[in-house]
């Protein structure tokens, strides 16, 4: 779940669950192509097939910019929530998100009477995020980023275990490899989920046997609402700060400010 402001992505990262995959971890800090070996004999044994491990991971590249990029924003929000939230929620993007929640007011519907969330908060995150999936969703290549992230030895386990949850994404049809793009963490699709968030929150909403983050508005709102959801978000409840709702969103971001900033633009959607 990425935060388009100068906040740690490890933030994001902290924030999400952790896949069941089984991980034996692979020597980080060595040689890099030794650990890319590793990381395919890993994921061959987790019923990745070579075909998908060879297409993501032959001639992967160290990228230093990723991990430059990651020791400067290992820091916490320095601006208030009074100055953040007004550079995030504008006019203009309350006036998008009344527009989004006009134009899917059936599915919204459709996912608050399964999920018990809010439309308001749903599209807050999506609006947030990706700029209710019109902005930028990250240009990196997912699996660059991610073997880079799990050769660096800082969380290597972490991410060896977001590398592997990427290669069954793919290896499930969900995403074709080119699709595999995403931001400096790895987050993928129009709310930014990890791809261990992807392969347990991810909900095929349209019904078409894939999960895609990407491209379907009905699986991108709906694996939202799933994810607060599954983390004991209580339909009907308040989601102000002190609410158990609020708590719910750490497992969105940890961010405080960030977490203030969902339910004000909410509110703003609810015209409150």
């Amino acid at each position: 779940m990425k935060i388009r402001f100068a906040v740690a992505f490890a933030a994001a990262v902290l924030a999400a669950p952790i896949a069941s995959t089984a991980v034996s971890a692979a020597q980080c800090g060595g040689d890099f192509d030794t650990f890319v070996a590793e990381m395919s004999r890993e994921a061959a044994a987790n019923g990745v097939s070579q075909g998908v491990i060879s297409q993501a991971l032959g001639g992967v590249h160290q990228d230093q910019a990723v991990l430059s990029f990651d020791r400067r924003q290992r820091g916490t929000f320095r601006k208030s929530f009074e100055q953040y939230v007004a550079t995030r929620v504008t006019g203009g993007r309350i006036k998008g998100g009344k527009a989004m929640l006009t134009r899917h007011g059936s599915l919204l519907s459709r996912i608050e009477k399964q999920f018990g969330v809010p439309p308001e908060i749903i599209v807050a995150i999506w609006g947030l995020e990706t700029d209710f999936g019109r902005g930028d969703m990250g240009k990196l290549p997912v699996f660059r980023v991610l073997a880079t992230m799990a050769h660096d030895c800082r969380r290597t386990e972490l991410f060896q275990r977001e590398l592997l949850a990427a290669l069954r994404i793919v290896q499930r049809g969900d995403l074709r490899l080119s699709d595999m793009v995403g931001a400096y963490a790895g987050e993928i699709g129009q709310t930014q989920f990890l791809p261990s968030s992807y392969i347990k929150y991810g909900v095929d909403f349209d019904g078409n046997g894939h999960v895609d983050l990407r491209h379907s508005v009905p699986d991108v709102l709906a694996s939202t609402a799933n994810l607060l959801k599954v983390n004991g978000w209580k339909a009907g409840g308040d989601y102000h700060q002190g609410s158990p709702n609020f708590e719910v969103m750490r497992e969105w971001n940890r961010s405080e400010i960030y977490r203030r900033t969902i339910g004000y633009f909410a509110d703003k959607l609810a015209g409150r």
